[in-house]
């Protein structure tokens, strides 16, 4: 009697997703969503949470060098966030300080060149002095550029452009007749990419989130939005390959009729 076959077993774990290195997108934008409820689903206070979320910055940024992302935009820090109870700030401000210190010769060996974006000037002195001296230490570098959104409201950025375009206009240094969509682009808080990644092409935000929340008004016009499910402390190189693999399958049209 012949012994019938054995069903295949199958993998519990999904198959990593195909990546088409000829598509990556230029620009990618995350918001960082998730650390205070991961480490409350773990019993641990909020600030625990933001403590493991900067090793998954170290990854996700190390990848995006690797798979050849030109800008990669960081939601680190709103402008609303300094609402927040006083004592979590201040541990945000260390943590920002000591990444900045501890990551620099990461960024130095994987070519990264850090940029900041948002009201800087409302950053603790201590803090501006660290970030200014590792934009400083990777201004040669030019294989990515990593843009850390700190004190940073897509509103604010909006506003404080138009108010550059106004005073100009009113100094008579700028025609009004010459305010355009370029014009703007250059007097928001990063001005022109050195590597032609101005627009986004790709936002995530993780926790499950779907919302927008005041980030890159002018710059993610036209993005792909994916949203993943993983808070960003256990947002994992395979979760980033599954929200790349998702922005491939789209067909971007910015308006225009599918050729199909």
């Amino acid at each position: 009697m012949t012994r019938a076959a054995e069903p295949a077993l199958t993998s519990a774990v999904a198959a990593e997703p195909v990546i088409d290195p000829a598509r990556i997108p230029r620009h990618v934008a995350i918001i960082m969503d998730g650390n205070g409820r991961w480490a409350k689903s773990r019993g641990w206070i909020r600030t625990r949470g933001h403590e493991r979320g900067a090793e998954t910055v170290r990854a996700i940024t190390t990848e995006s060098v690797r798979l050849g992302v030109k800008r990669l935009t960081l939601y680190a820090f709103s402008s609303e966030n300094w609402s927040r109870p006083a004592h979590e700030v201040e541990v945000l401000m260390r943590l920002l300080e000591r990444f900045l210190r501890q990551e620099l010769p990461v960024l130095q060996e994987n070519g990264v060149r850090l940029q900041a974006i948002g009201q800087l000037a409302r950053l603790p002195e201590r803090v501006r002095r660290t970030l200014d001296g590792t934009i400083a230490a990777t201004a040669a570098n030019t294989r990515m550029v990593l843009s850390l959104a700190i004190s940073y409201g897509g509103r604010d950025e909006l506003v404080d452009a138009a108010r550059a375009i106004a005073r100009e206009v009113a100094a008579g240094t700028l025609a009004a007749d010459d305010v355009d969509a370029d014009a703007f682009q250059d007097r928001l808080y990063a001005g022109r990419c050195p590597f032609g990644a101005d627009q986004v092409d790709l936002v995530i935000r993780t926790a499950g989130e779907l919302r927008m929340s005041n980030f890159l008004p002018w710059q993610a016009i036209y993005a792909e939005f994916v949203s993943a499910a993983a808070f960003w402390p256990e947002f994992t190189v395979a979760d980033y390959h599954a929200c790349l693999a998702d922005y491939q399958r789209r067909e971007r049209r910015f308006g225009g009729v599918c050729a199909r």
